[in-house]
């Protein structure tokens, strides 16, 4: 279930015993606004997203806030707007911000409601010393340390974007066009190897109240089973690490108990969610939500398959096969032949409503081919899942 769709649901839901109950107010219009994002201090950029929260039984994954004006503002009042991305993203670049004052969000909704989150200090992360891994009997757990040295920071929370290679199960050396296949050049067109992205979904924290020594070593961030294609072939994590006040790690605490951790008896209760941004136009309206305001430290690491044992991924799509297809097929029994390639091949002359991608072809070599082998696009086609533009950190 979506994070969101559980965070307005516990809002509203108040339950005295852990019994199994439908509550009317599940089908309720709670549309509460939903802020999440972290105002960058430094040299990155900051983004805001803006969204609403939507009835469980709802299908749809994000409500969107769009056409909202949002600004950044310092409590010597002045304002850094954001511009609006689409998707309900805000955005600004660089704001590099001074570290000695203090900065809260400002919100104006198309509709005309207003929402301020409070004035909150800068707390700028320390560097990540690393991100390492270690490999499990079944699959790989993936840490994050860091310290600080002046014993300032103590809470700290994670983020990460997954990149991975996926690869087809036939690599194809033609295309069609329509009503011709044509040889495909690889050098530009290559749909056999293309990258996947996967962003966190869940709230990763830390805290180091209570050392004496403000160090967090072997953090967990992710695991990775063995048979998991992400480790197939070539894998890549980008970590986040962000500082937190109390404040805010008792607010994010919170929310991951209320989100990750309900389905059994031993599970904490839902419980009202407060974080630090407030309705101005309804103060009773609640709002999902906490802004914390500093720079951000990163570090990304590779990990090849050569590094790890022996596995084998699951192949997502095991029933793939090659079939043939001819110039000139007579089936059995009949004198009038059939042309196979038109048929299944050349999507605009042919009739299948899911026609195969050709992948080698069939004959003698420096003659013309009799025909083509070829499979059903999930089998051949990586784009249907990734990108085979491959990134620019990519190495």
């Amino acid at each position: 279930m979506d994070m969101w769709k559980k965070v307005g649901f516990i809002l509203v839901i108040f339950m005295s015993c852990k019994k199994p109950y439908n509550p009317p107010i599940v089908a309720s219009n709670t549309n509460y606004l939903v802020v999440e994002g972290v105002v960058n201090s430094g040299a990155d950029s900051t983004i805001i997203k803006l969204s609403r929260t939507i009835n469980i039984s709802q299908t749809v994954n994000v409500a969107a806030e769009l056409h909202a004006q949002v600004s950044v503002e310092s409590d010597q009042n002045a304002s850094y707007p954001l511009q609006e991305n689409g998707g309900g993203n805000y955005v600004s670049a660089g704001l590099n911000l001074d570290n000695s004052r203090k900065y809260r969000l400002d919100i104006k909704t198309a509709n005309g409601k207003l929402y301020q989150s409070d004035f909150v200090a800068v707390v700028n992360s320390p560097a990540i010393d690393s991100i390492n891994f270690q490999v499990e009997a079944n699959g790989v757990n993936i840490y994050a340390n860091t310290h600080d040295p002046k014993n300032n920071t103590r809470y700290y929370r994670w983020d990460y974007q997954e990149t991975w290679v996926i690869r087809s199960n036939f690599t194809s050396y033609f295309k069609s066009n329509g009503d011709t296949v044509l040889g495909r050049d690889l050098s530009t067109d290559d749909i056999s190897v293309c990258w996947q992205n996967h962003t966190s979904s869940t709230i990763i924290l830390g805290s180091s109240a209570k050392l004496s020594n403000d160090v967090i070593f072997n953090n967990p961030i992710t695991f990775i089973g063995s048979t998991s294609e992400r480790i197939g072939s070539k894998y890549s994590i980008l970590v986040k690490q962000y500082a937190l006040t109390g404040d805010a790690f008792a607010f994010w605490q919170n929310l991951k108990k209320t989100s990750e951790q309900l389905g059994s008896i031993f599970d904490a209760e839902p419980s009202q969610i407060s974080g630090n941004i407030h309705s101005v136009s309804n103060p009773s309206e609640p709002v999902i939500g906490y802004i914390s305001v500093g720079s951000v430290s990163s570090q990304r690491l590779f990990i090849a398959n050569q590094q790890l044992p022996a596995w084998l991924p699951t192949n997502p799509y095991p029933e793939c096969k090659l079939d043939t297809f001819l110039y000139v097929y007579y089936s059995p029994g009949s004198k009038t032949p059939v042309n196979q390639v038109n048929e299944s091949l050349n999507y605009l002359i042919g009739h299948d409503p899911d026609p195969s991608i050709p992948v080698l072809a069939i004959g003698r070599p420096g003659s013309p081919p009799i025909g083509y082998t070829g499979s059903s696009p999930m089998c051949v086609d990586c784009t249907l899942r990734g990108s085979n533009k491959k990134p620019a950190f990519w190495k």
